[in-house]
């Protein structure tokens, strides 16, 4: 609606209501989107590897050219709006702790050259690294290379929205602000395991025991295909695969019913949510966000979790719910949580709920809540295990058949004094700081990279060994840095509350009798120790945690813990290699 104003002169002129006009403009600078910044540009350049190696990954499932472009379009708007957010927080932190800032810099610039480095270990191996797997095939580089391009305006386009709606207030927004260390930390290493994943699990490696005893062909089997049973009839997880398949199932609807690289990508996220997971739990214990990002990145890199994160069994899930069981608690999360996490727990391996005990005596202290909890406990189980049965039908036996234990004969040994030693330095030494593996020569269809082989057919027992400088270097650094959390500890033994303390002591305690007398390699338990041993070390060492000098041993012992350890991917590759023939990947 307009109206013609006659003038003086006789000439007239247009005049618009006042209203419409300032709703137009409102309606004009909404929409229009904003020419990029210079950050926002450089943050589009600097998210291209990022989103490659995220859109290589989806093309085996998503090939076609109108595929690809979306993807290529979607990751990278979005990794574009990260990094525009991350130079902003970079910008802040150096401004605010030059230091502090300096010191996690250098750690994320080793762990983004660790992820190249370690797929440049794998490449020289095509009979066991399928490259293209995090490749685009040639006929599609033009494809990705022009779908990035209108990634610019629609990363303005986000951005502005962003800022109108003000999503910067959104509850997810304030936990990528407040976790934001610790999510890029298992991001990296997510990245890291899923290359290994996609390697250890192929079906070429179709026999267990060949990586540090673990059943590797059996879980491929019973968490990405049809064949669910579990071939050795053992009792011990009740109810895993209602646990673990539905999950599998649906990372798989994403990757257009390829549940074995949906398997593989559950592992390595796993994997990478224990990172995430100790981080959150130092962080939010003594609120010292470098010093926890320092533990979460010397956890990401030990032994066991290389190992774990990288081949599919049940032992990654064990620690992530150990893991899950104490930030509930930390953050005093309502008992019917601690239930389900302690029945995921009892679900996946029998044994692994006595730590829920102990976290939850040691933590609460209160008798009748730990006499609930268990009962809750014992009043789910069963039913869970019937439910699980009748889902999977002839899957595995009920937890209560006690008569199928007998075949679990040939994993049972005596609890001698040298075993006892060996397992001492596998929970404390092997677990976090890579020796020379035990390379086992024995008929078996590939041969065997273990750190502890038991006493078999009178066989003498064997032990891993540190057999070059810097391995003894940083056993010796690991020894001290372990001497000096055990004397902090009794030092401030009055000063803090122990119940976390004691809950990680008797976590190890508790393993260390149960695997006294059981397992051909103790290594495969590790997952079931070593969180709980660094985090012990971690509060011990809390008053040394804001000490520059303290905070630059620990990322120089992570530096070399990272070159050091990674050559076990190394070391298995090497040594399973010749066993396999070169398949044929696409």
């Amino acid at each position: 609606m307009y109206w013609l104003h006659k003038r003086r002169d006789g000439s007239t002129r247009l005049i618009l209501p006042a209203t419409p006009v300032v709703d137009l403009t409102r309606f004009m600078r909404n929409m229009t989107i904003t020419s990029p910044n210079k950050r926002l540009l450089l943050a589009w350049f600097l998210g291209i590897p990022f989103s490659y190696f995220a859109v290589s990954y989806m093309e085996n499932f998503y090939p076609t050219v109108l595929e690809v472009a979306l993807w290529t379009v979607v990751f990278h708007s979005l990794f574009s709006l990260f990094v525009h957010y991350l130079l902003g927080r970079i910008s802040t932190e150096f401004r605010s702790d030059r230091m502090s800032a300096s010191i996690a810099a250098v750690l994320f610039a080793a762990l983004v050259i660790f992820v190249p480095a370690m797929y440049f270990t794998a490449r020289p191996f095509p009979n066991l690294f399928d490259a293209a797997v995090f490749h685009l095939p040639p006929d599609l580089w033009l494809t990705f290379v022009l779908a990035l391009i209108p990634a610019i305006p629609v990363s303005g386009w986000l951005l502005s929205i962003a800022k109108t709606k003000h999503w910067d207030e959104s509850r997810l927004m304030r936990f990528v602000d407040e976790n934001l260390s610790g999510l890029m930390a298992a991001l990296l290493f997510f990245a890291v395991y899923l290359i290994f994943a996609s390697i250890f699990n192929r079906p070429h490696y179709d026999a267990d025991d060949i990586f540090f005893d673990a059943d590797g062909n059996l879980y491929r089997w019973r968490y990405a295909t049809e064949k669910y049973r579990d071939y050795y009839w053992r009792p011990a997880h009740p109810y895993l695969l209602i646990i673990v398949r539905p999950l599998v199932s649906m990372l798989a609807l994403l990757f257009r019913g390829d549940a074995l690289f949906a398997a593989f990508t559950l592992n390595a996220f796993i994997g990478a949510l224990c990172i995430f997971l100790v981080w959150y739990f130092v962080r939010h214990s003594l609120g010292k966000p470098l010093y926890a990002l320092l533990i979460a990145a010397i956890f990401g890199i030990t032994s066991t979790q290389l190992a774990f994160s990288s081949i599919i069994e049940t032992y990654i899930y064990l620690s992530a719910i150990a893991l899950i069981f104490l930030v509930l608690l930390l953050k005093d999360k309502p008992l019917y949580m601690q239930v389900i996490a302690g029945l995921v727990a009892f679900g996946i391996t029998i044994s692994n709920v006595g730590q829920t005990f102990i976290a939850h005596f040691f933590v609460k202290r209160d008798l009748k809540q730990i006499i609930i909890y268990g009962l809750l406990i014992t009043a789910f189980v069963v039913p869970l295990s019937l439910f699980h049965n009748w889902v999977y039908p002839n899957s595995q036996p009920y937890f209560w058949d006690i008569s199928t234990l007998e075949a679990e004969g040939h994993n049972q040994f005596p609890p001698t004094l040298q075993r006892a030693e060996y397992m001492t330095r596998v929970i404390a030494l092997h677990s976090f700081v890579t020796p020379d593996l035990l390379i086992i020569r024995d008929g078996w269809p590939f041969p065997k990279t273990w750190m502890f082989r038991a006493s078999i057919k009178k066989d003498p027992m064997q032990l891993a060994r540190y057999n070059n400088p810097l391995q003894e270097g940083l056993l010796i650094a690991w020894i001290g840095l372990m001497v000096v959390g055990g004397i902090l500890f009794l030092k401030n033994i009055r000063k803090h509350d122990i119940g976390y303390y004691l809950t990680f002591i008797f976590t190890v305690l508790f393993n260390f009798a149960l695997y006294l007398q059981y397992g051909k390699d103790v290594f495969l338990y590790a997952t079931n120790w070593t969180y709980a041993i660094l985090l012990f070390l971690a509060l011990a060492w809390r008053d040394l945690a804001d000490k520059r000098w303290f905070q630059i041993v620990l990322l120089v012992f992570f530096l070399l813990l990272l070159f050091n350890n990674s050559h076990m991917y190394q070391t298995m590759l090497e040594v399973s290699s010749p066993s396999v023939p070169s398949p044929v990947w696409r």
